[in-house]
């Protein structure tokens, strides 16, 4: 069965509540799931398929507090990650205009300078418009798996 890894950045529960809302759906198209709220870089360089990030922004743009190290690792170490596919769905608030999705962004841009394929486009979730980000984020999910021919059971 292959493996999917959700690595979350969060500060007050959203972004994790969006990848345990995600999860019984790539259970349902064949996966072994982890929900990974303090990942690290080995996390994604062994036995991993497939990952998909979930991240919101905090501050001025900045990661969560429980992703830092793993970004830090991430730019310390340059592992190149040429065999990860991934997909990534960042939180933010158009209200903090260019910082919006800063996280996200710059976690799609360090993993693609690692040498990492994104599948399809990264899904940004709106808080000035969408209230729970699950509503936006599992439609997503769902065509994304349908889309990028992820189903496997």
């Amino acid at each position: 069965m292959p493996t999917l890894k959700i690595l979350v950045g969060t500060m007050y529960g959203g972004a994790l509540d969006v990848a345990e809302q995600a999860k019984p759906l790539f259970e349902d198209a064949g996966y072994e799931v982890s929900v990974l709220e303090q990942p690290t870089l080995a996390d994604i360089v062994e036995d991993t398929d497939l990952a998909l990030f979930c991240t919101s922004t905090t501050g001025s743009g900045d990661f969560p507090g429980n992703i830092v190290p793993f970004v830090r690792e991430l730019q310390d170490k340059s592992p190149g990650l040429p065999n990860l596919r991934y997909g990534l769905i960042a939180l933010g608030d158009s209200s903090y205009g260019d910082t919006f999705c800063g996280a996200g962004r710059r976690l799609d841009e360090l993993l693609q300078e690692q040498g990492a394929m994104r599948l399809g486009e990264r899904l940004e979730i709106d808080a000035m418009e969408t209230f729970m980000a699950d509503d936006a984020a599992l439609p997503w999910v769902e065509s994304w798996i349908a889309s990028q021919n992820l189903k496997v059971a």
